[in-house]
């Protein structure tokens, strides 16, 4: 598979996120990267299934928010 094919599905893949529900992709993005506390009441608007394996964008925003913010 070349990586040209995974980036695009990855893109496509958070901005129709980004599209379709944005508060709750911007918690999950914030709550993976430990900007956001620990919290049952957060439980419900995270999106465990945009932590996939195959979301390369979205586990590289979190690892960058994670490191420089």
């Amino acid at each position: 598979m070349r990586i040209a094919t995974m980036m695009f599905g990855s893109v496509a893949r958070t901005t129709r996120a980004f599209m379709i529900q944005p508060v709750s992709t911007l918690t999950t993005l914030l709550y993976y990267s430990d900007r956001l506390p620990r919290n049952l009441n957060l439980d419900r608007l995270v999106r465990s299934d945009l932590v996939d394996s195959g979301n390369y964008l979205f586990r590289f925003l979190i690892n960058f928010l994670r490191c420089f913010w």
